[in-house]
This record gives C-alpha cells, structure tokens and sequence, in this order.
C-alpha cells in the first residue's frame, strides 16, 4: 500500500527533562508568598528525541497538470512541500512549460491535439478558466497534432518543440501561433516520443523515446530541424544489458551537463518505474551506464510520466501510484531502493513546471535609462502600396544603415514589441483593422514573412478594430493598448497579449468626440496618455486596477491636457500624433503634425509634471522650424535619452539627442536616415534579444 505522505529528515531539537518542566510549571503556578529558596535538583535525564521533520526544500512553486478522470483539465498550484494553492480550470492534460512572460503553454489529447497559451497564469484567481478573450488555443486538422505529450520552450528563438506521442514525431511551432495553422518543422521520430528537451545555447534537442532510448538532434534548428539523430544512449548496467524500457521525463542541469531520465516500465505496473541519472550528457552516445539508478518497492515508482529539477532538488509526477515524489538530492547518493524525501496525495498527476518569475524588463516605451540597442525599428506605410508596404525594418541606432526586415503582409500603421521579442503591429485595410503579432521580429526572422506557423492576427467584427493606430503594450499584465480612430467609435481598446482571432476588447477607454492616434501606458503610475487629433492629451488613471475590479468600460478622462504657450492654447492646425511619457522627469514627449498636407509645420514638445497637468499646460520644450526636417512626424519613442522620431512626409527616421536637456528651437535633429514612409518607430534594445 502506497504511503500518503512519507518524509526524512535531520532529527529535531532535544526537548526538556521532565524534572526541569515540572520545576518550571511549579515556579509559574505559585500564587502564595515567597518562600527560602531551595537547593538546585539534579540534573534530568535527557528527553526523546523529537520526531523527523519536513525537509528544508528551497521556497518555489511548481504547476501540476493532472490528467485523471476527474480531474483531467485542470492545473494546480502547488508550493516545494507540495500544498495546494490555486486550482485553474479549462485547460489542457498533458505537457507544462512556461514563455518568458509568465503564460502558461500547455499540450493536450483528451479530444484533438491542442496546444493552449493561458496569459499570466501567476496573476490569475484560485479558480480561473480558460477564456478566450484571455487566451488562445492551435488545433485543428491542418496542425497534424494526435497526441502530444511533453513540450519544451526555446526563449531566445521563440519555438515550441512538441512530442506527438502516436504521430511519432517532434511538431515545431513558433510560439505567437494559434488557430488551424500547419506547423514550422516536424521531425520524425524513431519510436514514439513523450518528452524532449531544448539547448538552445547549444541548439541541441533531447528526445526521450518510449522503446527506452534517447535520441539526440545537435545543431536542430540551425540545422533546419535534422531528420535524423546525431547520437542515441540507452542506459545500461555494469553487463551492458539495457536498463531502460520505456523514457518518459527529462530533465538537464546545464551547470553539471547532467541528466535525469524517467522510465515507467510497464505502463499497466504500478511498482516498476526508475529514475537514471546520466553525466556528461552533451557528449554521451551508445551504450551508458547511468551515474546513479533508483527503483524499487521504497521508492514509490510506478508510472513516474514526468520530472522536474529545482537546482538538485527532483521533482516527480508519479500517476500510477496518485503521488508527487520529492528527492532533495537527485545528483548525490547510492543507487538502489532509495526512499523519496517526501511523497505527497496527488490524483493522477501528468506534467510539471517550476513556476518562474517573467523577464523583469521595462517595456520599451517604458525605458527610463538609456539602454544598449539592437537598432531602432521602423514600420513604412506608403499612400499607394508599393515595395515597401508591411515592411518593418531595422536600422542602426545611429541611423546610418539598414540592419534588416520583415514583412507583416498588412498595411501598417504602427509597430510595438513587448519584452519577449514578439511585435505588435496595426493595420487597417478595406475589410477593417487589426493587429498582427510577429514571433522574434526585434532579434529574429530577417528576410522573413508574416505566417501561421509563427505568427497570429487579432481581427474582426467583435474586435472593434476599424482603424486602429498607435499602440503600446504592457508586458507584466499582458495587455495591449490600441489608438482606435474610427470618428464614429474613438478610444482606446485594450486586450490580452495573449489572444487570437475575433477576440472582444477586455477593456475600453472613451475619447469621444476626440479621435486619439497614438497611447502611452505608464505601468508604474497605472495611467493611459492618449494623444488625441484635436491637439489635447487625454488621461485615465488606475486603468489596469479598474479592469482588474471588473471594469469593462472607462465613459471618460479623468483629465485632459492643452498645450499652451503663456498660458494661451496653441493657434490651430495642432493634431497630436505620437506620444511617449518619461516616469523617471514626469515629462510627456508629443509630436503635432500641424496640417497633414504641409510638410514643414511639424513640432516637438515637451510637457513638465505630466502625472498632475490638467488643462492649460504650457509647453516647456518646442521643436520645430526648417531646421528641423519636422512636416508631419507620425510617431516618436524616447529611448531614456535621444528622441527618435518616424517624419513621414519628408520620408526620414530622426534622432534629436539628450531631448529633455536640449534648449528647442529650430534645431537640427542629430542623426537622420532616409526610409520611405515612415509610420512609426521603436526603439529594439538588447534584452529583447533573449540571449543569457
């Protein structure tokens, strides 16, 4: 019979002598007069020891996907001891890893394959369900998903990596992909295949195959994904004779270049599961005999279907015997039956995940300091559609040459990247607007083009989106903030990061009559600056707080700001266009195109003590005059120190140094780059890179 709950542990504190107790129950009972002191009694004899505690496991939380009868569907939250925290509903039963911003990837087939993004899993209720308005989903016919079983996530590239179990291959999608869409790669596998693990500082994938073999794949990716294995270990003992039958989970200290292998044996016996412990993993090939084996009856081991490293501490989804397993020291020890350090109740638990914080970058509107640059993108949006239309290039940060492109395959209007890598990017055609998120357009994907593999749209009637703007995003809360111009529908419409298809806004902001072109999320005040085309700057306060207490719609600014010039409103034609607010100054950077059709009444300015302006401001900072190249600047982004700015009528990419110390005027900018049609501008620094 399988233990509920089986610990070890140093031993506790001695406790107190009965003798001593006794004596102090005596000294703090006495109500009556004082009386001689007494001589000292003799020593007691010592207590017994205390009873064995729970080990000292390192504070983290782990995700469990649970796949029984009852439970399939669900993942629970757990803390290192294994108690229950959170419970989340809707969701998928097999394989868990986590992206870089906190959301959840999980595979299933419980019906079809299916591949489910849940956004910012760490943030959601006890209870949350899969939503679609929150969240997405691939599957369908044309994913050629069957059975998939374990994933692994590459950071830096931005690929999902699937074992499908029956279909017997590795399904490779980028991870921005949703809906029916056909994979990147497949790579076929020789036998069927249930978990796997990506290098991707080596471009090495480890597949743990059910016939008890670990196939290898170096140089995969940059490889175009090799048909064929490098190398293929099977565990064997001190005779040669194979250990292994059946590979579940894996899992890879890169520091020790070890690695830990699940087997469950027979899948119908609950007794006969191994974990094996392999060094010098990244080299190993044929034959190996494992550093360290553990099965039998103390174990617990049935059906270990998938394991987890917390620095030595392993972690094991045992789901033949209902339990998850706990070795303090996976990498230290004798081989044999080896008790767990701790073994909890689980009901049929299939995949782990260590629950890690998300990239704590600021998002790139949000930089503060001046920050080391990939380059600076640049979207172009020409009257008539040409060779350059859904073009997003990068450039230098000096302005002095092209670095690469892309192709969104949609008219852009503006372009964003959240701290993964992944843009952003508006466009309106005849059929209605939306927003094309990009797999690694800030650091990958040159000379490539918009597809479903990597790539998704979030568009139609229930979106809202006609004629949709400037945008930002907030990568810590998963929303993204869109300009909607349509004159009959203006405001900004914020959704989850997360979504696909014809997904409604989560939360509005209401600028009529005012149409807004461009927005500025400021998540450390929680405020929305919207830039509106009537020359004002709308501001909502606690925007993500109201939408988190259930708000859907926002009627009106809490204030509005005019720039002014002593004190007197600026002489019309102003139409604000780009906007970009500075926490560290409490400083709001616009652009105003003046009129769109002369190209050369463009102007800079700088706004003081924005997080408290309301009504007449006057400017600070005014940048404008022949010098300048500025006609109709469209869009601007402040990078913690230089201003950059997209100038589309005079066709030029513009950067105006230190602009918060710059004394104005009719000054010239202090680099420039000539680029047809320049829509819009963000600043691509190196941490979207993902490199270590």
């Amino acid at each position: 019979m399988m233990h509920s709950k089986f610990v070890r542990a140093a031993r506790g504190p001695m406790s107190l002598s009965a003798v001593a107790l006794a004596m102090m129950l005596a000294l703090t009972g006495c109500d009556g007069d004082d009386g001689v002191a007494g001589q000292p009694g003799a020593d007691g004899a010592p207590g017994q020891p205390g009873a064995d505690g729970t080990p000292g496991f390192a504070a983290a939380d782990f995700l469990v996907a649970n796949n029984g009868s009852e439970n399939s569907g669900t993942v629970d939250l757990i803390n290192q001891n294994a108690a229950a925290l959170k419970r989340f509903t809707g969701l998928n039963n097999q394989g868990v890893v986590l992206d870089p911003l906190g959301n959840l990837v999980q595979a299933g087939d419980s019906s079809n394959g299916s591949l489910k993004t849940f956004c910012q899993i760490a943030m959601r209720p006890d209870g949350a369900a899969f939503n679609p308005m929150l969240d997405r989903e691939l599957t369908g016919a044309t994913t050629g998903l069957v059975n998939p079983k374990g994933i692994a996530f590459s950071q830096q590239r931005g690929l999902v990596f699937i074992a499908d179990q029956t279909a017997m291959q590795v399904t490779v999608y980028g991870a921005a992909a949703a809906g029916d869409a056909a994979p990147l790669a497949t790579t076929t596998t020789e036998a069927m295949p249930w978990d796997l693990f990506y290098d991707e500082i080596n471009d090495r994938l480890y597949v743990a195959l059910t016939n008890g073999v670990l196939s290898v794949y170096d140089n995969y990716v940059n490889g175009n994904y090799a048909a064929m294995p490098s190398r293929s270990i099977t565990p064997v003992d001190d005779s040669g004779m194979p250990l292994s039958v059946n590979l579940h989970g894996i899992a890879y200290d890169r520091v020790s270049d070890k690695m830990v292998l699940s087997d469950v044996g027979s899948a119908s016996d609950a007794t006969d599961g191994s974990l094996f412990v392999l060094n010098n993993i990244s080299v190993a090939d044929g034959e190996v005999v494992p550093a360290r084996v553990i099965s039998g009856p103390a174990t617990l081991l049935g059906n270990p279907v998938d394991i987890v490293l917390s620095g030595s501490e392993l972690r094991v989804a045992e789901k033949a015997n209902d339990a998850i397993l706990v070795y303090a020291n996976i990498f230290a020890g004798q081989s044999g039956d080896i008790a767990p350090d701790l073994a909890t109740t689980a009901i049929k638990p299939e995949s782990l995940v260590q629950l890690t914080s998300p990239r704590q970058h600021p998002d790139i509107s949000d930089t503060t300091v001046p920050s080391v640059l990939l380059g600076v993108a640049v979207s172009s949006n020409p009257a008539a559609a040409g060779p350059t239309t859904g073009q997003i290039s990068r450039v230098t940060a000096a302005l002095t040459s092209e670095l690469s492109q892309y192709n969104a395959l949609q008219t852009i209007e503006s372009v964003t990247f959240d701290i993964a890598g992944d843009s952003y990017t508006t466009f309106d055609n005849a059929e209605g607007g939306g927003i094309v998120i990009s797999n690694r357009v800030a650091s990958q994907r040159s000379a490539e083009q918009y597809s479903t593999a990597q790539d998704r749209i979030i568009s139609g009637s229930n979106t809202g989106l006609i004629s949709p703007k400037g945008l930002d995003i907030d990568s810590a809360s998963g929303l993204i903030f869109v300009a909607e111009n349509n004159p009959a529908t203006p405001g900004v419409l914020i959704f989850s990061s997360c979504t696909s298809g014809n997904a409604a806004p989560v939360l509005t902001l209401n600028t009529a009559p005012a149409q807004p072109w461009d927005v500025d999320y400021d998540p450390a005040s929680d405020k929305a600056f919207v830039a509106l085309t009537n020359g004002t700057v709308a501001v909502f306060n606690e925007v993500r707080s109201k939408w988190l207490a259930g708000t859907t719609d926002i009627s009106a600014a809490d204030r509005i700001i005019t720039p002014a010039t002593g004190g007197v409103a600026l002489a019309a034609p102003t139409n604000l266009h780009g906007i970009d607010y500075d926490f560290a100054s409490d400083a709001l950077i616009v652009s105003d195109v003046g009129s769109a059709a002369d190209a050369t009444d463009g102007k800079i300015y700088v706004l003081n003590n924005a997080s408290t302006a309301s009504g007449l401001t006057n400017i600070a900072l005014n940048i404008s005059g022949n010098n300048s190249a500025l006609g109709n600047p469209v869009d601007i982004m402040y990078s913690g120190q230089h201003l950059y700015v997209a100038e589309k009528s005079n066709n030029l990419v513009l950067r105006f140094d230190d602009i918060l110390n710059s004394g104005g005027g009719n000054i010239a900018a202090d680099a420039s780059f000539a680029f047809t049609a320049p829509e819009s501008v963000a600043i691509v620094p190196r941490y979207l890179s993902n490199r270590q």
